[in-house]
């Protein structure tokens, strides 16, 4: 019993000092990536103003169509043979991550639209980019980190 007790006290601050730097990084990667958008659109302080709360909840909103939707949807077809699935339950699970895809998408056009009314289509596309050449700089920089 005592030891089921401490095996459970060990893994509950396991999860949580996993689960504090996890936030850590993210909350790091998140303010690298507000650096370099800002100096990619060279931002007015006003434009920023208004930019960075829509920003910042549509990057809420897609993390969780994406961590939370789409992955437990990939982790649950992880789990079971798909050789093995009957044409029902794939037209299931099809239907789940096209409707994933279609509230990123809707998500997506809402982000553009509240941004016309902010900043010039140019800098949109120019988010468009930044938005790019920070992913494929970040997952260089992770790439390169984990050869050594």
């Amino acid at each position: 019993m005592r030891t089921t007790f401490l095996l459970y006290i060990f893994l509950l601050f396991s999860y949580g000092a996993y689960s504090q730097e996890y936030k850590e990084k993210r909350e790091k990667i998140h303010a690298l990536k507000v650096s370099f958008i800002t100096t990619e659109l060279n931002l007015t302080s006003d434009e920023a103003a208004k930019f960075w709360p829509i920003y910042n909840e549509y990057e809420e909103r897609e993390f969780v169509i994406k961590h939370e939707k789409m992955r437990k949807i990939v982790h649950q077809l992880g789990e079971k043979d798909i050789n093995k699935l009957s044409d029902k339950e794939a037209l299931l699970y099809l239907t789940q991550l096209e409707d994933a895809d279609e509230e990123l998408f809707l998500l997506k056009q809402k982000l553009v639209k509240d941004l016309k009314k902010i900043i010039s289509p140019v800098k949109i596309i120019k988010l468009k980019k930044a938005e790019n050449d920070f992913n494929r700089k970040l997952l260089k920089k992770y790439r390169a980190k984990r050869r050594d």
